[in-house]
């Protein structure tokens, strides 16, 4: 079986919060099993500015293209939220060029090592190594994704 290889980020975009927008966040939780009673109040007005961004300065988003992280719940279409101010370390999902590509993966690290890791197995890890072109863009704190567009 011959492995695939990806340019997996489509489009980089900037994050320039312009206006507040608050949408009611009820206390109750959303049953995924049987259906409950809803309570009848709000718990709070939430900003989803205040939820997926901490860090605004350091914060952009990227549109993925392709399949190669599947398994950790990004697909071709999603909206990643990165965070350059984050460090990448072991285990994180990251951006990272390589050989002037974007890509992004999960990186891992052991004493010997440093590989940017799929989460698809039709694709081979990239090996990261003193005369890889390697630079790592930022952490990846969250996926959004579209099911009606």
């Amino acid at each position: 079986m011959e492995l695939k290889t990806d340019s997996s980020i489509a489009k980089i975009f900037g994050y320039a919060r312009k206006t507040r927008v608050a949408r009611p966040l009820f206390l109750c939780g959303v049953s995924a099993g049987f259906p409950s009673p809803a309570d009848d109040y709000i718990d709070r007005l939430l900003d989803l500015n205040d939820l997926l961004i901490k860090n605004p300065p350091a914060t952009f988003f990227v549109k993925v293209a392709g399949d190669s992280m599947s398994g950790a719940g990004i697909y071709d279409g999603c909206i990643l939220i990165v965070d350059r101010s984050i460090e990448a370390t072991n285990g994180r999902i990251v951006i990272a060029a390589v050989n002037g590509e974007l890509t992004v993966k999960r990186l891992l690290k052991s004493n010997d090592s440093c590989r940017l890791v799929a989460e698809n197995t039709d694709y081979a890890p990239l090996e990261i190594n003193e005369e890889s072109q390697c630079e790592i863009w930022g952490v990846v704190t969250s996926v959004i994704q579209q099911f009606e567009k």
